[in-house]
C-alpha cells in the first residue's frame, strides 16, 4: 500500500478482458489508490486473466472470481467485504478514471459520498479523450434526498442526467455505521437503491462539477439492458425505502413518483412478454384481469410507437454537449477554468 493512499477501486466485471485492463490501469494510475479489488462475474473469457496481467507490481490488485454470475451488487458487496481501505470507489470494467480524479475528490471536505462529473466516450475515442475534456470549476454543492430522486424520474421527451449514474466515493464508515451494503437482488438500479437508503439515513452526498470519470458508451454494455423482472425488484425496492418513518412529505411523494415511474415500465414490459410468449389473446386477458395497470400499458404503447427516435438520441444519459466532443452527465458551472 502506498503512503497516504486511501482508496479501494472496486470492479465487477464479467466478460470484460477487452476492456478491464485500460480500467485497471487507470485506476493504478492514481496515486491515492491503495487496492483494486477485481470480482470477475461468471465469466466465460479471460477477464480474471487479463486482470491479473493488469497488475503495475506493487501488489495493490485483488482478483476473485465467482464460479456463476451472481450480479453486480453480489459482486461489489463481496469486495467490499474483503478489502480494507477506509474509501470506496466504484469503477465499471469498460470505464475508467481522468488522472487526477481521486486527488480531486479527496481534496474536499465533509462528505460521506462525494462524486465528479461524467463525460461519456466512444469506444474508438476513449484513448484520447483526455485531450478533450474541458476543466470546469468543481464548484461543490450538497445533493439532498429530495433532488437525488427528483433527478431519476424520467420525463418524456426531456433529455437529461440520470443522477444514479454518478461514480461516487463512499466512505466505509459510514455504510458501516448504518449497516449498508447493495441490495443483491437487483440488477438494476443497485447503485441508485444504495444512494437513496443512505440519504435518508442523513448521508452528506457532496457534487463537483469538474469531470474525472470516462464513461465507455457501447451498445452491448450489459448495464444497457434489463429483465422485467428487474423492474419490478426496483420498484419494490422503492416501496421498502418508503416503509421508513422518517421521510419528509416531500421525499415521500417524490420517492413514491419513482416507484409509479418503475412499475409503470414494468406493466408494459410484462404485457409485451406475455404477447410475444402466448399471444394477443392472453396478452388481452392479462390486461382485463390488471384494469389498474391499462393506463401505464396504453401510454407506454403510444409513446413507444411516437418517440422511437428519441429513445435513440437518449440511449445514454446525456445532459450536456461539450465543445470539445465530450459529453457530460450533469450542467457544469457557466465558467470554466
Amino acid at each position: 500500500m502506498k503512503p497516504n493512499a486511501d482508496v479501494c477501486v472496486i470492479i465487477a466485471a464479467k466478460n470484460a478482458a477487452g476492456t478491464i485492463g485500460r480500467a485497471i490501469t487507470s485506476a493504478l494510475a492514481e496515486p491515492e489508490t491503495a487496492e483494486v479489488v477485481v470480482v470477475d462475474d461468471g465469466s466465460s473469457d479471460s477477464t480474471a486473466a487479463v486482470s491479473r496481467q493488469a497488475d503495475d507490481g506493487t501488489g495493490r490488485v485483488t482478483v476473485v472470481s465467482f464460479e456463476i454470475n451472481k450480479g453486480p451488487a453480489a459482486a461489489r458487496n463481496h469486495a467490499i467485504a474483503i478489502s480494507k481501505a477506509p474509501v470506496l470507489a466504484i469503477l465499471d470494467a469498460d470505464d475508467f478514471f481522468f488522472p487526477g480524479r481521486l486527488k480531486n475528490l479527496l481534496a474536499q471536505t465533509d462528505w460521506d459520498f462525494i462524486a465528479d462529473n461524467i463525460a461519456f466516450v466512444d469506444e474508438e475515442k476513449a484513448s484520447t479523450a483526455h485531450l478533450a475534456l474541458e476543466a470546469f470549476a468543481p464548484a461543490p454543492r450538497i445533493l439532498d434526498l429530495d433532488e437525488f430522486i427528483e433527478g431519476n424520474i424520467s420525463k418524456r421527451g426531456v433529455r437529461r442526467g440520470e443522477i444514479g449514474f454518478l461514480k461516487p466515493l463512499m466512505r466505509r464508515d459510514f455504510l458501516d455505521a448504518h449497516q449498508l451494503r447493495y441490495h443483491e437482488s437487483l440488477r438494476l438500479g443497485e447503485d441508485y437503491d444504495l444512494y437513496a437508503r443512505a440519504l435518508t439515513k442523513g448521508a452528506r452526498y457532496k457534487i463537483i462539477h469538474s469531470c474525472g470519470y470516462g464513461a465507455v458508451v457501447r451498445g452491448d454494455s450489459l448495464s444497457s439492458s434489463h429483465r422485467t423482472i428487474d423492474l419490478k425488484r426496483l420498484y419494490e425496492a422503492d416501496r421498502a425505502i418508503l416503509s421508513q418513518a422518517n421521510l419528509s412529505p416531500q421525499a415521500r411523494a417524490l420517492i413514491g413518483r419513482h416507484e409509479r415511474h418503475i412499475r409503470d415500465r414494468y406493466e408494459l414490459r410484462e404485457f409485451l412478454d406475455i404477447k410475444r410468449q402466448s399471444g394477443p389473446g392472453a396478452a388481452l386477458t392479462h390486461v382485463l384481469s390488471k384494469p389498474s395497470a391499462i393506463p401505464a400499458i396504453a401510454g407506454g404503447i403510444f409513446a413507444d410507437k411516437t418517440e422511437r427516435f428519441r429513445r435513440q438520441a437518449d440511449a445514454a444519459p446525456v445532459a450536456l454537449g461539450g465543445s470539445g466532443g465530450l459529453r457530460y452527465l450533469i450542467q457544469p458551472p457557466s465558467t470554466a477554468v
